[in-house]
Formats: C-alpha cells, sequence, structure tokens
C-alpha cells in the first residue's frame, strides 16, 4: 500500500476518535462507509481490533490507545515539517482550518474578512462556527476562537478581549421608552433575558462601592444570545451581552449603550475570548497573520473593536 494511502488512514482513525463516530467524523471528508472502511482496512493490516463498536458508541481498546498516541504524534511531527517548510515562503498562502464560537464569528470577524483577504488573496479559509471545544488535533483546525482559556498548555492561547458586559438597546426603542438613568429604572423597561444563565430574572450592578440588583421581566427570553441581540436591535428591549458583541453595531448607530456609569456584576460562567492554535504544529506565517488579524480586529489590547462609549444625556 502507498505511503500516502496510509497516513490518510490513520489520519481518519485519529479524526474519528476526535470526533467520537464515524457519521461526525465524515462530515467533512467522505461518507460513513468509507470512513468506517478506512479504520477497518487499518485495524485489518495491524491485525488488532482499535476500536470497540456499539449502536451508540465507539470507546479506543487497550490498544487502540497507544496506537492512536503514537499516532496523533507523528501526524503532529508531520504537520509541523509541513508548517516549517511553508513558512520559508515569502508569501501568505495556502489553506487555513479556522473554527470560531458563533456570536464572535458573526458580529465580528466576518465583517472585517474582506480586508484580510483582500490583503492575502492566496490564502483560503474554511470556517467552522461552534460554540464547542473542539479537538484542534484530531480536527485539523489551525486557529479557533475559544471562550476562557485552555484547559493545558498543548494549546497557545491569546487573550482577544476580556469578559465584559454591557447594557443596550435600540435608539428606536429607547425613543419609545425613554433611557433608563439608573438600575431600579428598569422595572418599567422590556428586558430581553438569557434563559439558561442562574438568576437570569435578575440583573446586577455596581457602581463606587453601591450594589443594585433588579427584578426584570419582558416579552422575549432565549437560551441564545444572538436572538436576543437580533431582538435588541429590532427594537424589543434592552439586553445584556458582551462589550466584543456590539462593538461594529454601536459603531454603525444601529444600537447603544445605556447605563454606561454602572458596571454589570460578573456572573458565573464569565470569560475572556481567546485565539488558540496547537503548541505542536508551531507558528506558520499563515496562523500568525490570522491571529494577528483577530487581535486587530478585536481591538486587543483596547483597539478600535471595542470602541462601546455611552449615549450622551
Amino acid at each position: 500500500m502507498a505511503l500516502t494511502d496510509e497516513f490518510t488512514r490513520i489520519k481518519t482513525f485519529i479524526k474519528v476518535v476526535g470526533a467520537g463516530s464515524f457519521s461526525a467524523a465524515a462530515r467533512d471528508v467522505s461518507s460513513i462507509s468509507s470512513v468506517a472502511r478506512q479504520v477497518k482496512s487499518l485495524e485489518d493490516d495491524l491485525g488488532v481490533r482499535l476500536l470497540n463498536r456499539s449502536t451508540r458508541s465507539l470507546s479506543l481498546t487497550d490498544v487502540g490507545r497507544c496506537f492512536y498516541e503514537r499516532a496523533k504524534a507523528i501526524t503532529n511531527d508531520l504537520s509541523i515539517a509541513e508548517a516549517e517548510v511553508r513558512s520559508l515562503h515569502d508569501g501568505v498562502r495556502g489553506h487555513l482550518s479556522v473554527s470560531l464560537r458563533v456570536a464572535a464569528g458573526t458580529t465580528v470577524i466576518m465583517p472585517a474578512l474582506p480586508q484580510l483577504l483582500a490583503q492575502y488573496p492566496d490564502l483560503s479559509l474554511d470556517i467552522t462556527l461552534s460554540d464547542e471545544r473542539r479537538d484542534l488535533i484530531a480536527n485539523e483546525i489551525d486557529v479557533a476562537v475559544w471562550l476562557g482559556e485552555p484547559p493545558n498548555a498543548d494549546i497557545v492561547a491569546r487573550r482577544l478581549s476580556p469578559s465584559c458586559r454591557i447594557v443596550c438597546a435600540s435608539q428606536g426603542y429607547l425613543e419609545r421608552r425613554g433611557i433608563p438613568r439608573a438600575p431600579q429604572d428598569l422595572r418599567r423597561h422590556e428586558c430581553l433575558v438569557h434563559s439558561t444563565l442562574p438568576y437570569c430574572d435578575r440583573w446586577s450592578f455596581t457602581r463606587e462601592g453601591q450594589h443594585k440588583e433588579v427584578e426584570v421581566r419582558g416579552g422575549v427570553r432565549s437560551d441564545n444570545s444572538m436572538v436576543l441581540l437580533s431582538s435588541a436591535v429590532a427594537g424589543l428591549g434592552l439586553v445584556i451581552v458582551q462589550q466584543w458583541m456590539v462593538g461594529p453595531l454601536i459603531a454603525a448607530g444601529r444600537i447603544q449603550r445605556v447605563l454606561g456609569e454602572w458596571t454589570v456584576s460578573p456572573r458565573q460562567g464569565d470569560a475572556a475570548l481567546y485565539a488558540v492554535y496547537p503548541t505542536s504544529r508551531g507558528l506558520s506565517r499563515k496562523v500568525r497573520v490570522f491571529v494577528d488579524f483577530l487581535l486587530e480586529t478585536f481591538g486587543a489590547p483596547g483597539g478600535r473593536g471595542l470602541n462601546v462609549a455611552s449615549p450622551r444625556h
């Protein structure tokens, strides 16, 4: 069997383990039957069973786990070698696999992409939107945007934006209902509530040692921050969102900040936004360019992407 075919089967096996099923691994590469055949062919050549299969799940056998760790190390070394060779070229070119959080991707990153691709026309992107922390190596992801720091030293993290939540509403809504001047004013406003968060009906604020907690209500609730933000832009009420989500919307005049003199109290689960990439792959030029693009787009450590001035009173 050709060496390229051998590595294709090994990479498919690694992808199956990382994805957790043949169907998940087949989404980006081929059919489920093709993926299953490649893994079975690998097992036949090795003369061992690598995976325990059931109707609902896959799990590694003991020998499969050993082979998986070794195979991952080998493919990592190959990725490093490829990145080092490509980085010797003067131009930024080639394919980049990117995984972005849904809100960050749709509200901030995607609108800024034309400028990056105009500057580097030989760079192509495969973009996945997901709020899950997908295995970067198993899924062959070059760069990802995650909420919170990575759990281990195998991943390099660059902070794009701190966690900072603010209250916003559309100008049309504020013209109809008035601008809240203090937290207690929220009681007479439509407040868009994130239904899965703890104490979602109680919004808390601090200012100069003062603490205010207000019970709020409104006509729209959702477990999705993008739904709530879209509802606010449509004039349905006030919303609490991460500051980085609304920088472009505020700059465009589609939404504005209120209660800017008050700080929205942190809650459990608040976390900064990070650009991450695998340590094992080294920092190729195209990865460096994309990470720098993310840092500039979000204004890290405090640039144009985070301009969210309060309205004038």
